[in-house]
C-alpha cells in the first residue's frame, strides 16, 4: 500500500480529526510530537515514529519520551501473569511426576523441592525474553510494555541477565526498591538503575 492510499488521522487540540491522504498532510500543522494513527493501527504514535512523516516534515527519531515510562502496576501484572504460566507448567511437571512417585510423603517432597525451580526459571525465561525482538515475556506484552536501554533501544543478553539478578536487591528490605520507580522520573527500580534499563509502554489517547 502506497502513502498515497493510507489515510491518517491527526490529533489538533486534544481530538482526532481526518482521515485525510497522505498529500493532504502539508496542509496541516503537524509537529514532531503530534499523535497520529494511519489505517490498520488500533494505536497513535507521534509522527517522528513514522519515517514517511519524517522526510516530509524533516523530523528527527527521538526513540523515548518521559510521558511513556510502564507504571509500577503494569509491571507488576506483568510479572504477576509471568508467574502464573511458569507455575502453571511446573503443576503440570510435578502431576506428571506423580505417575511415577506413588507415595504420599514422596509427593509432598517432590513438590516443594521442586519450588525453587519456579524462581530459578522465571531468572532465565526473564533474561531471554527481556533480551528478546519482543523486548519482553507474555506478561509484558499482554501489557504492551517492553524492556529498553536508556535510548529506547533492545538490551543484550547481558544487560538483561544483569537486570535480572540485580531483582533480588530490589525485592530486599520491604520491596523498597520497587516502591523506588514511585519517587523515580523515569518510573525505574533498583534493577532498572543498576542496568541502566526502562520499562516502557505503548500509548493510547
Amino acid at each position: 500500500m502506497g502513502y498515497q492510499e493510507v489515510q491518517y488521522t491527526v490529533v489538533v487540540n486534544g481530538r482526532p480529526e481526518g482521515p485525510y491522504r497522505f498529500d493532504e498532510l502539508t496542509a496541516l500543522v503537524i509537529t514532531s510530537d503530534t499523535f497520529v494513527r494511519k489505517t490498520g493501527m488500533d494505536d497513535y504514535k507521534e509522527a517522528h515514529e513514522f519515517e514517511e512523516l519524517r522526510e516530509l516534515f524533516g523530523f528527527s527519531y527521538q526513540q523515548t519520551a518521559p510521558q511513556y515510562f510502564a507504571a509500577f502496576d503494569q509491571r507488576l501484572l506483568a510479572c504477576v501473569i509471568d508467574y502464573f504460566f511458569i507455575t502453571l507448567v511446573y503443576a503440570l511437571v510435578i502431576l506428571l511426576g506423580f505417575i511415577v512417585v506413588t507415595e504420599k510423603s514422596h509427593r509432598i517432597a517432590l513438590a516443594i523441592v521442586g519450588l525453587p525451580f519456579i524462581f530459578i526459571v522465571k531468572l532465565i525465561y526473564g533474561t531471554i525474553t527481556d533480551a528478546s525482538a519482543k523486548q519482553g515475556g507474555i506478561g509484558k506484552r499482554l501489557m504492551k510494555i517492553r524492556v529498553t536501554d536508556l535510548d529506547g533501544g533492545r538490551i543484550g543478553y547481558g544487560k538483561s541477565l544483569g537486570r535480572n539478578l540485580s531483582k533480588i536487591l530490589s525485592l530486599a528490605p520491604f520491596l523498597i526498591g520497587y516502591l523506588y520507580s514511585f519517587l523515580n522520573r523515569k518510573q525505574q527500580c533498583f534493577h532498572d538503575i543498576i542496568a541502566g534499563t526502562l520499562v516502557v509502554k505503548d500509548r493510547l489517547i
